[in-house]
């Protein structure tokens, strides 16, 4: 039991050591808060919802995975290297194609709200 209640510890100081130290992440952060609000504003349905907090979910959970995957090549090398190069920006491809369909839904959600 013991043991469980230190990995949530360890999961809880990765997540806070994103919101401290990494821009995008804080970005992406701040979009959900936008979305949530809008939510709430437009009283979207439910299914909506959990449409909503999927893609975020993906969007932070790839945000956090490229983070952290930049952060171990920086450790393995500081020389720039063309393999590191592609290595990192395959991540932040990742990110982007879950940025640009987390987009996308929202689109689809709040188009017949807002218009």
């Amino acid at each position: 039991m013991i043991r469980m209640l230190k990995s949530f510890g360890y999961a809880f100081r990765g997540i806070f050591l994103l919101i401290k130290s990494e821009r995008n992440f804080q970005i992406h952060l701040f979009a959900l808060a936008l979305v949530i609000s809008a939510g709430f504003y437009f009283d979207i349905k439910k299914k909506e919802w959990i449409a909503i907090l999927l893609i975020s979910a993906l969007v932070l959970s790839m945000e956090a995975m490229n983070s952290a995957l930049e952060k171990m090549c920086n450790e393995i090398t500081t020389e720039r290297r063309e393999s590191i190069r592609n290595i990192k920006d395959i991540a932040a491809g990742a990110v982007l194609i879950s940025a640009i369909i987390a987009v996308i839904v929202g689109v689809k959600i709040f188009w017949k709200y807002v218009f």
